[in-house]
């Protein structure tokens, strides 16, 4: 039993100290252990019994385990509920251990085992394949605040690539929802930064601290060729490599020359744009049912990793979103070369994250083996492409990265066996023939095994026991084996066997020739396993040598795929190619809402397309029509159009002409945050606001049903005045839905404003939405018509219609709310129009549910209002 005065759970302590707040894997043999707290929350977390070990204060100690060889799967799941993991290993081997006692003249029964905290496991620093999605990216970001902007340094270590750009205060929201940021970095004294950040002390966030460790880290006298480089970003960049020198103990992971990013080559978007666009995630948080589900066809990981920043960061210059079109035009001009192009793409590993975990320490021969497998699908990819004539520029550029890599991947195919092995201790993954020495132990390793095999039937024949056999397990190594009833046999003195265990119905024993066979086996099996090792340290270094060439040639094939997919998805949905313009115009022809048109395609039904023309002319639409008609569609669709354009994508439309945005704006619905203490219309306020600063002549916003969390009057009110601001002062391109069909009247004095409305018709009484898009103001709302659909009780829509025909009758006599928004008496003068006359008989049937009636209960209720119609008649009469 232990207690917390034991030199293990001193030992334990003093790791739990180091571990800064994190919970402790603290490694006893097969597992890894937490106690105290960790115990309790990591149980709760993982669904796993908590055990107790010993008394701490006279109480036990909690305690629970995870097996090491199954620890990345806890370890995700951790790391999912918001942990940080402090993994403690043992540094020595118990020999190592009892060794170390006797210098120190401690008894060897009480050596412990010295253990050290080799690595910090976060969200944002990870590089096991196991506990990535191939699809995303996993960036950490590192923010440092500095005289009026914020640095912000971003990096993805599993594939090394890192980006450094400031920004102003009010911006770190934005950019850390286009990063995907999954771990935030800040200094701790800083009460802007985001709740959830990891604070670290002020004094790691120093810009030539960051210089420096940069400059050694790449091994350069100047950062000059890297980039222009802000005392910010180079703050920012300090922090970052500081937590990750931390995370790791003092073993960086891969770190690439950073890029410098600007944020005008960029369409900026905020966070609410993001979320209600639903471009990497849908509202739900799952993938499916977002814009990337429905576009990406990338055959690689990396592939769909860069289609995801692609779609995160457009572009806002035409040059570079044209030359990303043509790559795609090309591609999709010739099917053949594109089908080549991607069977090649299905089969390379991915090379990116590979390299990282090696760089990191922490890579298998199979690491090496994608590394090998991937550089040699590379060269054919670039062959691929450069058969192909007036290859487009980007395709060319990136077919020269492809290439250049003959050495190191001949090195590797002669090294390693067809399909290295995720473990290096077991050994078997170096190639016959790569090493003589190495063939000479195997083979000496194998000769021994037969000589075991010969022993075993020789051992039988002397003995006359046939069902002598010889084994070998962890503990015993080597041992001969008989039934108990023929142990009598060997027990005796000058049998040449030596008595080891006796079982239930076994007895073993060990002999002189098996002892000096199993000594061959063991030295031979740890001299190869020694020389492999060798082999994979040198192999790895190699690789390390080239991390900056294999990274980019990672990149170039991830670029490629993204290439191919684009080409692909637009030949399937039969995508047009955008022509780019630098006016200000959204020109759509027979446009598509994506993710619906293939939500509507696998129930056998046909999207209606639209166009959309904004001009100089009228570059504010104002939309109405009922509800559930198209609008919030319609809106959303033109705002991911010109998205996937800038992102260099064919878009769902018969033809586009597109003006490149600066900024893109989408409002089109909202829900509460109570969490920041805002309703759903203090949400709606924000976002407007946001969109009222921020919004330039060359952006695109589209508004969603602006004031309808309020009265009429006020909600009405703001919309008329967020139009005029939208108009007047803005002056950008805007799609503006709206119920409030009375602001129509803002025609007369808005010149670019343009009025539209989703078709509808009332048929027997049911409202037919047709979703087309017609020119001209819509005549009315279809609420009643629309809460019929949604399945309001019939006496409910009776009154409401009731209602409503009294506040028109009002409206005719007062002006209303189509005369302006002055104080006008309609609410008066509808209390003054006289209530309809009821009918009570109708009401009654109309309130019966005839099919759960009985046949006698329908006869009752039929007798009942023949009673109730004679009783009127009756009345009438008099």
């Amino acid at each position: 039993m232990a207690s917390s005065d034991t030199p293990m759970m001193q030992q334990y302590h003093a790791l739990k100290r180091q571990a800064e707040g994190a919970l402790l894997f603290y490694r006893m043999g097969d597992f890894f252990e937490l106690f105290f707290d960790d115990a309790r929350r990591a149980a709760a977390i993982l669904d796993i019994a908590l055990t107790s070990r010993g008394e701490s204060g006279g109480e036990p100690v909690p305690m629970c385990g995870v097996p090491v060889h199954a620890a990345e799967g806890y370890l995700a799941r951790l790391i999912k509920a918001g942990e940080q993991v402090a993994i403690a290993e043992q540094v020595e081997t118990p020999d190592e251990a009892k060794a170390r006692a006797k210098r120190e003249g401690t008894p060897s029964s009480k050596a412990l085992v010295a253990r050290d905290i080799v690595r910090f496991v976060t969200a944002g620093t990870l590089t096991e394949e196991a506990l990535l999605d191939p699809r995303s990216a996993n960036v950490l970001v590192a923010l440092a605040p500095l005289r009026e902007a914020v640095g912000i340094a971003a990096c993805d270590i599993s594939t090394g690539r890192m980006v450094l750009e400031d920004c102003a205060p009010e911006a770190v929201e934005a950019a850390l929802a286009r990063l995907g940021a999954r771990e935030v970095v800040a200094p701790e004294d800083w009460e802007a930064a985001p709740s959830d950040a990891t604070r670290r002390d002020r004094t790691e966030f120093r810009s030539e601290e960051g210089e420096a460790r940069l400059k050694a880290l790449h091994k350069v006298a100047t950062l000059d060729a890297m980039g222009d480089f802000s005392r910010p970003m180079l703050a920012a960049a300090a922090g970052l490599i500081a937590y990750l020198d931390h995370a790791g103990r003092g073993n960086l992971p891969l770190l690439l020359p950073p890029v410098a990013r600007s944020g005008a080559a960029q369409l900026a978007m905020d966070a609410a744009t993001r979320t209600s666009l639903e471009i990497l995630e849908a509202q739900n948080g799952a993938r499916a049912g977002s814009l990337i589900a429905c576009v990406d066809r990338c055959s690689t990981g990396a592939g769909s990793r860069q289609l995801a920043e692609d779609l995160s960061a457009p572009l806002a210059e035409r040059a570079a979103i044209e030359a990303r079109l043509l790559a795609v035009r090309h591609l999709h001009d010739d099917p053949l070369l594109r089908a080549d192009l991607r069977a090649l793409l299905r089969g390379a590993p991915d090379i990116g994250r590979a390299l990282g975990r090696l760089v990191a320490g922490r890579g298998s021969p199979r690491d090496l083996g994608q590394i090998r497998d991937g550089l040699a699908e590379a060269r054919r990819v670039r062959d691929l492409l450069r058969s192909s004539a007036d290859l487009a520029a980007l395709l060319a550029d990136q077919a020269e990265r492809l290439g250049g890599h003959g050495a190191l991947t001949d090195h590797l195919e002669r090294a390693l066996v067809p399909a290295p092995p995720t473990e290096r201790g077991q050994g078997g993954f170096i190639a016959s023939g790569y090493d003589h020495a190495l063939d000479a132990l195997r083979e000496t390793s194998g000769n021994a095994r037969r000589a075991i095999a010969a022993l075993e039937a020789k051992y039988r024949d002397e003995t006359g026991t046939p069902t002598l056999k010889i084994k070998h397990n962890k503990v015993l190594g080597y041992f001969i084996e008989v039934p108990a009833k023929h142990g009598d046999k060997l027990m005796a003195a000058d049998s040449g066997f030596t008595h080891r265990q006796t079982m239930a119905g076994a007895v073993r024993f060990n002999s002189l020739g098996l002892h000096e066979e199993a000594t061959r086996i063991a030295e031979a099996g740890a001299h190869a396993l020694a020389a492999e090792d060798a082999h994979f340290e040198t192999l790895v270094e190699e690789v390390v040598a080239a991390r900056e060439a294999i990274a980019a040639t990672a990149a170039a094939l991830a670029r490629v795929d993204v290439s191919a997919a684009l080409a692909e998805r637009a030949a399937e949905g039969g995508w047009a190619r955008p022509e780019i313009l630098d006016e200000r115009c959204l020109d759509i022809t027979g446009g598509r809402h994506p993710v619906v048109e293939a939500a509507l395609a696998k129930s056998g039904d046909r999207f209606v397309a639209n166009d959309c023309t904004l001009g100089p002319e009228d570059r504010l639409w104002l939309i109405g029509g009922p509800n559930m008609g198209g609008k919030s569609t319609f809106l959303r669709q033109n705002a991911l159009i010109l998205l996937l354009a800038q992102a260099g994508s064919f878009v769902p439309a018969q033809a586009a002409r597109i003006g490149i945005a600066d900024r893109l704006f989408s409002r089109v619905g909202a829900s509460d945050n109570l969490a920041r203490g805002r309703s759903t219309f203090m949400v709606e306020m924000v976002e407007t606001a946001a969109i009222l600063a921020q919004a330039t002549t060359r952006s695109f916003v589209i508004l969603d049903e602006v004031g309808r969390g309020t009265s009429t009057y006020d909600g009405m009110a703001l919309a008329w005045a967020v139009v005029e601001a939208v108009h007047e002062t803005l002056q950008c391109r805007c799609l503006f839905a709206t119920h409030y069909h009375e602001l129509s009247r803002l025609a007369e004095s808005c010149d670019a404003l343009s009025l539209h409305h989703v078709r509808a018709r009332e048929w027997k009484g049911d409202l037919v939405l047709l979703h087309e898009l017609a020119k001209g103001p819509a005549d009315r709302s279809y609420g009643i018509a629309v809460a019929r659909l949604a399945g309001v009780p019939p006496p409910v829509l009776k009154r409401a219609k009731s209602v409503l025909d009294r506040l028109e009758k009002a409206r005719e006599k007062t002006g209303g709310l189509a005369a302006g928004l002055g104080d006008l008496p309609l609410f008066a003068a509808m209390q003054e129009e006289p209530e309809p006359q009821r009918d009570a008989l109708r009401d009654r049937l109309l309130e019966l549910d005839i099919d759960a009636l009985a046949p006698r209960d329908a006869l009752d209720a039929l007798y009942a209002l023949k009673a109730e119609a004679q009783r009127e008649s009756e009345r009438e009469g008099d």
